[in-house]
Formats: C-alpha cells, sequence, structure tokens
C-alpha cells in the first residue's frame, strides 16, 4: 500500500509490454480441432506427403468445403456455389442447363476469380438432377479475398435466387470473422456491476472489482494472442480464458474489498485494515485461485494438445487473477484510503445474527435437514435426467446462424445431393510398391456392399501411382449415428482387405476425425474425472482437517456436473427453449465439453466451498456446537457466496447470447453449473449434510492429524497474532 505507485505503474507496464507483443508479432486464431494420433490425422498427414495440392483440389471437390462450416478443415481461396434447378424442371433440360451456364459465367466474370469448375464435365451434379454445384476459385488467399469479389458472387446468388432458382455460396473467404468482444458480452459486465453496487452500496467500490478484472483479462487475452504466434491457439481458448478472466477476477476482488470495508467500519486504519483484508481473505483468494489453476492446468493429463492449450490458458488467465487481487487491489485501495468506508453501517449489521437474511435460509435448512436433502437431490436428479442421452461432435455448418452462407449451403445440399454430401468419407489406399487402383478398387467394391453408403466415387490415384484415395457418401449427416456406425464397418473390414496384400488402409474426412475426437475425448473424462475428485479430497482434507468434509464436497460437485450436463444437453442437444438461448441448430455437444467442463467448474465449486465451510470450522474450533458453527458460518458467507456466484453466472451468461457456436454451449453448462452448485449444493446440501452429521463432520484420525501439514486459508494465526498484540500506544501489562 506505501508503494501503490509503483505496483500501479508495473501493472500498466506488463499490460503494455504484453498488449505491444500481441500486436506486433501476435498469431491468428485456430478454428479448427485434431488430435495426433488417431487415424484420421494420421491419414491426413500421408494424403499430404502422397497427394500434395492434388488431394486439397479433390477434397474441396467432393464437399468439404460446405461440409466444415465454423469447423471445416479447408481456409483455401476456394468457394463452392450450390445450385438449385427451379421446380418441375431439371439440369438435363437444355433450357435449364443453359442457365445454369450462364449464372456460372456470371460467377467466372467476377474480378478476384480465377476459374469456375463445370458441373456437367466434373459429373458434380445430384442423383435426381435438380442441383449441380461448381467450386469457385479464387486468385487470392482466403483471408485476403477483397470484399467486392464476395459480393459479386453474392449478386449471382441473388440474381438466381430472383430467376427461380435456389442458390447458395459458402466456404473460407465466406467465413464471419471472429469477434473477440462484441457488445453483447460487455452486458455481463455492466451486470456484475449492478450486483457489485447492491452488494457494496458505492459506485467507487463497485467499479475496483470491474477495473481489476479488465485489467486481467487484458493481459490475459493479449498474451494469449503473443503465444498464438508459436502455437496453435483456438478461438474457444481465448473465450474461455476471457470467461473465467472476468468471473474470477471479480469475484477474487470482491472477497477482499468486503473484508477491507468491514475492517474500515470497524475503526481501522486503511493501511491497517489492508493489510489484514489480505493477510485474511488474500489467503482465502490464493488457495482458491491455485485449485483453479491446477484444475485448468490439470486439463494436460489428458494428453490431447488443444485441450491441454486451453486448459493452460485459463491457468494462466486465473493465475493474473490471484495477483491482480492481492497487489494491484491494495494499491487501488490505498489510493481511495478511506472513502470506502461505508456512510453507515447496513440496518442488517445492527441486528444479531437471527435477523440476517442469510440466518433465516440457514435455520430452514438446518431445522428441516432431511426434506431438504431429499427435495435438493431430486431436483437435481431431474435435471441431470437429459445426460443419459448424451452425444459428442464437433459443430458443423447445420449449427451455424440460420441466415450465415455457411448453414444455407449445409442445408441446400443436404436437401439436393444428400446429408452425406456434408461429411464425405475419404479411405486411402496407401500401396507402396503395388498397384494401388487395383488395391483401391476392390476396397470401393467392398465398402458399396455395407449398410448407410449412398455412394462410392471410382478410385483416384496420386500422380506416383502408389496411393489412391476412395471416396464415400454416406447416407446420414456428419454428426449422425449412421455415419458413425459406416465408419466402424469400413475399419471392420480393414484385416481383410489387408490379408495378403502390401497395402494400409485408413479412414479420414470431417466425420471420421469428428468420431476418433469425439472417442479419444470421451475415453479420457472418466480418467480425468477420477483424478479431479481426488485432487479436491486431498485439498479440503488439508483445508479442514476432516475426512466427510472433502467425500461431502466431492460427491456436491459431481451432482453439480450432473446438473450441468443435463441442463447443456436438454437446450442444445434436444432444442428445449432454443429460442430463448438463441440455438441456431440443435446437435451434439462438442468433444472437448465434457472434460474442459469437469476441470474447470471443480475449480470453481471449491471456491464456494472454501469460503463457506472455512467459517463453519472457525466457529466449531472455537467452542460453537457443530449445528451451531453450520448455521453461524453459513450466515456469515452466504451474502458474499451468493452475490459472488450471481456475478459469475451474470458473466457467462453474456457469452450464451453473445458466443459462436462452440463458445455458447461452454458458457451455459459453466452457468448452470455454478448456479446449482452454488444455490443447491454449497447454500443448501452441504449445510444440511452437515447438520445431520453433527460433530462426526469433523472427525479425523489422530495418526493423519499429526501427518498433515497446516494449511492455514483464512489467516487464523494472523488473526490470532493481531488479537493478542496490543493497541497502539497501549504498553502490555507487566508481569507480576
Amino acid at each position: 500500500m506505501r508503494r501503490r505507485w509503483y505496483v500501479l505503474v508495473a501493472w500498466l507496464v506488463v499490460l503494455g509490454g504484453i498488449g505491444t507483443l500481441a500486436v506486433a508479432g501476435g498469431g491468428e486464431l485456430e478454428e479448427q480441432f485434431s488430435i495426433p494420433g488417431t487415424e484420421s490425422a494420421q491419414a491426413q498427414e500421408v494424403l499430404a506427403t502422397r497427394f500434395g495440392d492434388q488431394f486439397a483440389d479433390q477434397a474441396v471437390s467432393q464437399g468439404s468445403g460446405a461440409a466444415g462450416g465454423g469447423a471445416s478443415v479447408d481456409v483455401a481461396a476456394t468457394a463452392r456455389m450450390i445450385l438449385a434447378v427451379p421446380d418441375g424442371t431439371t439440369v438435363m433440360d437444355p433450357t435449364t442447363a443453359q442457365a445454369a451456364g450462364e449464372l456460372l459465367a456470371e460467377a467466372a466474370a467476377v474480378p478476384g476469380v480465377a476459374a469456375v469448375s463445370d458441373p456437367f464435365t466434373a459429373l458434380t451434379i445430384a442423383p435426381d438432377g435438380s442441383a449441380l454445384y461448381a467450386d469457385v476459385q479464387l486468385a487470392d488467399p482466403a483471408a485476403e479475398v477483397p470484399a467486392a469479389t464476395l459480393a459479386g458472387l453474392e449478386d449471382v446468388v441473388t440474381a438466381a435466387d430472383d430467376a427461380g432458382w435456389r442458390a447458395a455460396v459458402s466456404g473460407g473467404p465466406f467465413v464471419e470473422p471472429l469477434e473477440l468482444i462484441s457488445g453483447v458480452e460487455l452486458i455481463g459486465v455492466l451486470a456484475a456491476m449492478i450486483v457489485l453496487f447492491v452488494t457494496l452500496g458505492s459506485f467507487l467500490a463497485a467499479g475496483m472489482p470491474i477495473l481489476t478484472a479488465l485489467l486481467g483479462v487484458s493481459i490475459g487475452a493479449a498474451g494469449i494472442l503473443a503465444v498464438a504466434a508459436v502455437t496453435d491457439v483456438s478461438s474457444a481458448t481465448l473465450a474461455l480464458a476471457l470467461m473465467l478472466g472476468l468471473a474470477v477476477g471479480i469475484d477474487y476482488a470482491l472477497f477482499i474489498l468486503s473484508r477491507y470495508r468491514s475492517l474500515l467500519a470497524e475503526g481501522n486504519t486503511p493501511i491497517d485494515a489492508v493489510g489484514r483484508a489480505v493477510g485474511t481473505a488474500g489467503s482465502a483468494v490464493v488457495f482458491a485461485g491455485v485449485t483453479v489453476v491446477i484444475a485448468s492446468a490439470g486439463l494436460a493429463v489428458v494428453g490431447i494438445p488443444f485441450l491441454a492449450v486451453m486448459g493452460y490458458a485459463a491457468a494462466a488467465t486465473v493465475l493474473v487473477a490471484v495477483l491482480i487481487a492481492i497487489t494491484l487491489l491494495p494499491a487501488l485501495l490505498g489510493f481511495a484510503g478511506t472513502r470506502l468506508t461505508p456512510r453507515r453501517m447496513r440496518a442488517a449489521d445492527n441486528l444479531d445474527d437471527t435477523a440476517l437474511p442469510g440466518n433465516r435460509w440457514g435455520r430452514l435448512v438446518t431445522g428441516h435437514p432431511v426434506v431438504v436433502l431429499v427435495t435438493g437431490v431430486a431436483l437435481i436428479a431431474v435435471l441431470a435426467v437429459p445426460v443419459l442421452s448424451l452425444r459428442l461432435g464437433l459443430p458443423d455448418a447445420s449449427q451455424d446462424p440460420a441466415d450465415s452462407h455457411a448453414r444455407i449451403a449445409y442445408e441446400l445440399q443436404a436437401d439436393t445431393f444428400g446429408p452425406g454430401f456434408n461429411g464425405p468419407l475419404v479411405v486411402l489406399v496407401d500401396a507402396p510398391g503395388a498397384d494401388a487402383v487395383a488395391a483401391a478398387t476392390t476396397v470401393a467394391n467392398r465398402i458399396s456392399g455395407l449398410a448407410d453408403v449412398a455412394l462410392v466415387a471410382p478410385a483416384i490415384p496420386n500422380a506416383a501411382g502408389d496411393a489412391a484415395i476412395v471416396t464415400v457418401i454416406p447416407t446420414g449427416g456428419p454428426n449422425s449415428t449412421e455415419t458413425a456406425d459406416l465408419v466402424h464397418a469400413i475399419r471392420g473390414e480393414r484385416a481383410d482387405l489387408e490379408a495378403g496384400r502390401s497395402s494400409d488402409i485408413t479412414v479420414t474426412g470431417y466425420a471420421a476425425a469428428n468420431i476418433d475426437i469425439s472417442e479419444k475425448l470421451a475415453a479420457a473424462l472418466p480418467v480425468f474425472l477420477l483424478l479431479v475428485v481426488g485432487l479436491a479430497l486431498v485439498l479440503l482434507l488439508l483445508a479442514f482437517r476432516s475426512v466427510l468434509v472433502p467425500l461431502t464436497a466431492a460427491i456436491g460437485f459431481l451432482l453439480s456436473v450432473g446438473a450441468s450436463f443435463g441442463a447443456t444437453v436438454a437446450v442444445y442437444q434436444w432444442g428445449w427453449l432454443a429460442d430463448i438461448f438463441n440455438v441456431s441448430g440443435p446437435g451434439p455437444l462438442i468433444s472437448f465439453m465434457p472434460v474442459l467442463l469437469v476441470g474447470v467448474l471443480f475449480g470453481l465449486a471449491m471456491d464456494y466451498e472454501v469460503f463457506l465451510v472455512s467459517r463453519m470450522r472457525e466457529d466449531f474450533v472455537h467452542g460453537a456446537t457443530a449445528r451451531r458453527a453450520v448455521l453461524t458460518g453459513f450466515t456469515h458467507g452466504s451474502r458474499v457466496v451468493l452475490a459472488a456466484a450471481i456475478i459469475m453466472v451474470s458473466v457467462f451468461a453474456a457469452f450464451v447470447f453473445g458466443g459462436s457456436t462452440t463458445v455458447a454451449p461452454i458458457a451455459f453448462a459453466l452457468g448452470v453449473g455454478i448456479l446449482v452448485d452454488a444455490l443447491v449444493v454449497r447454500m443448501t446440501l452441504i449445510p444440511a449434510v452437515m447438520t445431520l452429521l453433527g460433530e462426526s463432520a469433523w472427525w479425523l484420525p489422530r495418526w493423519l492429524d499429526r501427518l498433515l501439514p497446516s494449511v492455514d486459508i483464512e489467516g487464523e494465526r494472523l488473526t490470532r497474532r493481531l488479537a493478542a498484540e496490543p493497541a497502539p500506544g497501549v504498553a502490555p501489562a507487566a508481569s507480576a
């Protein structure tokens, strides 16, 4: 506090330095997800080696451009124009064919268009003649295509629509640019400001957590963009860091600021109040923050690179929030001085505990623990039921906004060519030293007899003739169970097809990659869940020196996760309340969401456990009965925990309505998880369970008590030491 100017300048220098690095040398964020080592990823590497640009062109012509949408792996300067004929005719009709040719000629004449394929020679015509598509090769890279070129192609689509056709154009150049910050996210900050003002009763006090949180996320975001220059970073990584940074940054500052103002109200000088607030509430903030950091960074143990980057980015942003809360916030409190002293004690502060709102709810919970416990668990069970139908996948264009180029093209292609054209499978036959075409033809013939196959294209060899690809069009869409079954069926035929032949057969393509990623992440979830629950038990055992408190906390965490998963499935997979939550197209939940949610929600949930139960333990240690300790601890901790939870949910809710199809479900799941965990689990079920357990809630075997180190998460030693010191100017009593 005495060196507040140095602290302030130091943080501004950090922001300026990292910001300059991000602007001058920052990288671009990725929209795709891949897992090295999966069959589809390995096949892509072989394709790049054996086919090079030849395969890239072929991949586009087979439909990946429209299929990918937001998750497309194709970002080249290529677009696709789809034309569905007017009713009552087909492309085989000479007049219709001529009209189609004229429309494509208009597209070819647009400045910036290098070439347009001929659907009649490339045979990119729907089997029933109801539609055709042409690949549009542009002259510039996707990120550099002039707006006039895109507008010119859109004009061709409009002209086709006016003439009675159904037309669409999509591809990398038409992908909407990512908005890192939109006006909707700022609503979350405004909502947090309102909650802070209601809680603290001062605009100055309410503004400080907002200011420090914004500084923290600015540093975190700049750091992520700087790191993107040297490694792959997804846009979801930045969004997650922004959400967590804002939420925990505001909450951590609120905990310290609330303690500081209460100390000022007790008559402490600002410098003493800052020291005590940081030494007590600041210790809890550090413990809570370290828990979130460990849980987030723990995503790396799953062994999936892009998920590890997300975890590290989230952990780094939370770490910055903790450091700002215990360094910059005290400096700002020094600038404010006594102006943060409450003008008057709130009426509630002059009443005894029994008159406080938290006490009334606490008496209800502790007075009827069995009824409360059964009701709360039943409510969570109902919310969790939809999780039984959980499906995982990667977002495709069917989940994009209804008016987006990708969504319109996706649906038009599915209607005219079939759903499978949006997610073709690519079967690679790698046959060095053998006749690759003959081997691939055998593979194609076998696949043709499998279920869920709409079309098998002729084998296409590479220039060297030592590899060939067979494109398979499924009957179902990229995320359908039929397509997943087909991928497994093709791979199931592999051993027989490879027997006696010097060839390797692998399956790739968007749908296959989707399946590989989803299955790898689903397999990692139970292991990671066990790791997280184990971590919870160890940390809370150290914090509360109890066996049963950590167990109840871990079980409560699992209940919160179940409710969060269930609600997210109901909204984003089933489509319940889709209009309210701006869900464009229900579909599978993004593959990495369960693992990510478990890691992040664990850290946040433990925050509330620490802030509530630590006060209960303190009162019990100081002589209160077990039930009285639960009631008084809940009474004094519930108000700030409730405010913190509302703030966090407000921040997440803003990303629900303003985020991408990847970010919105994650924000929704986190918001529901925090809401359930704070209101139902920590503020209802945990007090009820601890009331039923009585003194046994704090039982710890003596041998274990001797082994465990003492962890002071609430600054109890500091409080006792300060209480034992004489007041300033008072001499200690003389000994007899």
